[in-house]
């Protein structure tokens, strides 16, 4: 990587250096807004919770220490709890931004990006269905790419439970996406 390291940019910051935390930002906000808008599936909380992460880099810089985690690993753990702790709270209900229906464009679509999205949407709806820990697992594993011994870390649980955690989650996902892998198949064969 160019450029200093992020735990030359957090002592940056921690100075008051608000171009450090700019590139650390730049580094870290698709990556931690990707993690929050998997656990709570929908954009505008996980904006909220990124730009929380980024508020706690800006105000807590001074106790980062270096050698101790990767920043990038302390990042997603404080992205995490603070998914968990938004859902926790939220067990009420709200009202979802996201599932208010766009206005219907005027010009058509083609089939397949119809069926494609359609597709998306079951597995995201099979995504959110799962329980808080086992989504969270997931979506560290798979979509953030990060290792169960880094998720282990986030979760502050061991790379044991995180196992676990994976393994009854994609057991899950396969028994409810099972129809849509039956439907993805025919669809490719009518378009084929």
């Amino acid at each position: 990587m160019d450029g200093p390291s992020d735990d030359e940019l957090v002592a940056a910051v921690a100075s008051g250096d608000e171009a450090a935390c700019r590139e650390l930002m730049d580094r870290h906000l698709p990556r931690v807004t990707a993690l929050a808008r998997r656990i709570l599936g929908n954009r505008a909380d996980a904006e909220d919770v990124a730009q929380e992460v980024f508020l706690r880099v800006w105000t807590h810089a001074e106790r980062w220490e270096p050698g101790r985690a990767q920043f990038g690993t302390w990042l997603h753990r404080v992205a995490a709890n603070l998914c968990l702790d938004r859902l926790r709270k939220n067990r009420g209900g709200t009202e979802d931004i996201d599932a208010i229906p766009e206005p219907a464009s005027e010009e058509p679509g083609p089939d397949r990006q119809l069926e494609q999205n359609e597709l998306a949407a079951r597995v995201e709806a099979a995504l959110q269905a799962l329980p808080e820990r086992q989504r969270t697992a997931i979506v560290l594993s798979h979509y953030q790419g990060l290792t169960n011994i880094e998720a282990a870390e986030i979760l502050e649980i061991t790379v044991e439970a995180v196992e676990s955690l994976l393994s009854r989650a994609r057991r899950q996902l396969r028994s409810s996406l099972a129809t849509e892998k039956g439907d993805l198949l025919r669809s490719r064969k009518v378009s084929a």
